[in-house]
């Protein structure tokens, strides 16, 4: 029996240390996976996929334009036509190319740029950048040359994603291990957690990638990124609950084995009803009609599960086979005195003892004054040249191409219409507010090509692709040539693409939240056996989210001046939010309802807040750095979704946790947990 105490851990160590071997390599291949053509994410009854898919009939595969640019501000010379020229033939020669490309086109009026579209089919990433290493040979001095259009982007958009299996792991990893040694004060302990997030993330990356890789789901860099923070975030927080008691009871009893046996009876509750309602949370995002945002829902949860697993067993097994040596050179002694029990968090819980009606008052009237300026987020969307945070060469492409050229000039505004009406749709195009000109796709011999009855017609608008004034234009066309009798006309493209994300993110919010809320209320009504308590926590957690949009709303405008936000924004934030912002309410009422049990609900809120306060907050910061590690990518949507993320949850930790839900709790005092036997219980006690 006594070998068992130490064979079960150290063959669970061994276990996992295979797991890691075998998917840690698993996280640097998930970008072979992943996809990030935004047209894949819309739903087939979009207006822009139906689009796209009449667009096969046209061309096969209709892939993504590259528009290459030239210019000279003196003016483009003769050498400069010859050297664009040679270029075009080569052109063709590059995997990728979908033949035939353009003619060149030179500017109207000022003669200082030349333009040149390339038509690449399926993914454009490495011919962009052949593209771009082939017009850097023999470039005329002083000619400017770049490339531009939907196809760079993308690539720009992969090359973007490519520090994620590397600098971001690298930032998340090292934030959390000096925070845990600041905490723990042991550079052993922090090794340990670290190794359990580390095989966490392997399980993840190599179940997400078997599944990827076999159709399963769909990963994009945007998910990518958020599994390897998810993963490392929550791990972190599991970790500290479990160490935070393994500790607490090594003070009490001399043998490590018992000491983690009630440790991790007492933490697997809360721990596992934590990973729970992110789970539930995140899987709700499979009832949205955006093809992204449904696949992040499983790729999020898979890396919640496997965090959940490594903390409840390969943690505690490594953590008893090391026992008070973990903590070194700070071992906890039998009979030493419980830090938790004094300091800030004794001093904190007196304070709310004092006056818990004016502590919850004020902090409500201070997360209320955030949430005054949630009208200020603007989440209509960017324009795909926005995206970006560092210059890259497609933003400065579209910039010249729109100096020299109609804005969305190489990716046009796309009409497929009944053959029979194609003059009737072609009128109505042209009269379009915002369409700069418009034409019907040819045959070689200049008659119009016609595909099943149906003709395809290009629409260039004067505003950049898009721009919130191209997204206006798409509109107008819509509603242009949907009014054309008998045309049956639909309008795609890349705009369109956009638009209609805007649409489908709005009806998600509308449908999502619900649904979100309820989950999180069931799981909160069976973990506390109460109904009163998962509203006030659930009334908390909202309010703290939309304090939190407000502030981001005044530093997003006002600080750092961005264009705007993704409309998938508000909803992730949501859905983040008040899965992670339940958690340390979890963390907090389930160790609350514990001491209620003994001492009453007063009592027992201050003992919970005093005993958690420390590593609740610990949780918090770790949880908040490794979402802020995000903004080391250079992309809008993962920039702004790191600072929402972590400042919200520094929001739920320090006045959400801290002081609003104990405070009201203390208030309340035994009706909180209505209609369980404990609020009659308590009664008793305090009669």
């Amino acid at each position: 029996m006594t070998k068992l105490r130490w064979l079960i851990p150290a063959l669970l160590v061994l276990v996992w240390l295979g797991i890691g071997s075998i998917g840690g390599p698993f996280a640097g291949k998930l970008s072979d996976v992943a996809e990030n053509d935004t047209a894949a994410f819309l739903p087939e009854s979009a207006e822009a996929t139906k689009v796209s898919e009449l667009q096969r009939q046209f061309a096969g595969d209709e892939g993504l334009p590259a528009v290459v640019v030239a210019e000279r501000e003196s003016g483009i010379t003769a050498a400069d036509r010859r050297y664009l020229q040679r270029r075009a033939t080569e052109i063709t020669e590059i995997a990728g190319v979908r033949q035939p490309i353009s003619p060149i086109i030179p500017s109207p009026g000022d003669d200082q740029a030349l333009q040149l579209v390339v038509p690449f089919a399926g993914e454009p990433g490495q011919g962009v950048e052949r593209l771009r290493n082939l017009l850097e040979q023999g470039k005329p001095d002083g000619l400017t040359v770049l490339v531009t259009g939907p196809a760079a982007q993308v690539a720009d958009l992969v090359e973007a994603f490519s520090g994620i299996d590397g600098l971001l792991l690298l930032v998340a990893g090292t934030v959390v291990a000096i925070i845990l040694v600041v905490v723990y004060r042991s550079p052993l302990l922090p090794l340990t957690v670290l190794l359990s997030a580390v095989f966490a993330l392997g399980l993840a990356s190599l179940t997400v990638y078997l599944l990827t890789d076999g159709g399963v789901l769909s990963l994009n860099g945007q998910s990518q990124g958020i599994l390897f923070i998810l993963v490392f975030g929550a791990a972190t927080d599991y970790a500290l609950l479990l160490v935070s008691r393994f500790r607490e009871e090594l003070r009490d009893t001399d043998d490590r084995y018992q000491a983690m046996r009630t440790a991790w009876r007492s933490t697997i509750e809360p721990i596992a009803a934590s990973a729970g309602t992110v789970i539930l949370g995140v899987l709700c995002l499979l009832f949205s009609n955006l093809n992204s945002n449904k696949d992040l829902g499983p790729v999020a949860a898979i890396g919640i599960a496997a965090a959940l697993l490594a903390s409840t067993t390969f943690l505690p097994a490594a953590l008893v086979l090391l026992g008070r040596a973990a903590f070194w050179p700070f071992r906890p002694a039998v009979g030493s005195e419980h830090p938790e029990s004094r300091g800030v968090w004794g001093r904190l819980a007196g304070a709310v003892d004092r006056r818990p009606r004016a502590i919850w008052a004020v902090t409500a009237l201070v997360l209320l004054a955030g949430a005054a300026f949630v009208p200020q987020f603007n989440a209509s969307g960017t324009a795909q040249s926005e995206v970006f945070l560092t210059e890259v060469d497609s933003v400065a492409g579209q910039e010249v191409l729109s100096e020299h050229f109609p804005g969305g000039a190489g990716a046009p505004a796309i009409v497929i219409a009944e053959a029979d009406s194609t003059q009737a749709v072609l009128r109505a195009t042209r009269q379009v507010d915002g369409v700069a000109q418009a034409s019907v796709a040819t045959t070689p011999a200049g008659q119009p090509r016609v595909v099943n009855g149906l003709v395809e017609i290009e629409a260039t608008m004067s505003a950049p692709t898009g721009s919130e004034a191209a997204i206006d234009t798409v509109q107008r066309l819509r509603d242009a040539v949907h009014d054309v009798p008998g045309a049956g006309a639909l309008v795609g493209g890349q705009t369109a693409v956009q638009l209609d994300t805007q649409q489908t993110s709005q009806r998600d919010l509308r449908v999502i939240i619900p649904i979100v809320l309820l989950v999180v209320f069931l799981v909160l009504a069976l973990l506390l056996r109460s109904l009163l308590a998962p509203l006030l926590l659930i009334a908390t957690v909202v309010l703290s989210f939309a304090a939190t949009m407000g502030v981001s709303a005044l530093v997003f405008n006002h600080l750092l001046d961005f264009p705007g936000a993704d409309p998938a924004v508000p909803l992730f934030a949501f859905v983040f939010l008040v899965a992670l912002g339940i958690d340390y309410n979890i963390f907090l009422m389930t160790r609350v309802r514990e001491e209620a049990k003994t001492e009453g609900t007063r009592a027992g809120t201050l003992r919970g807040l005093t005993l958690t306060g420390g590593v609740i907050t610990s949780a918090g910061v770790v949880l908040a750095a490794t979402f802020s590690a995000l903004s080391v990518l250079p992309i809008l949507f993962l920039a702004q979704m790191a600072f929402i993320v972590a400042f919200g949850v520094l929001l739920d930790t320090f006045i959400v946790r801290s002081l609003l839900v104990p405070a009201l709790t203390v208030d309340i005092g035994r009706r909180v947990w209505w209609p369980s036997a404990l609020a009659r219980r308590d009664e008793n006690m305090r009669a």
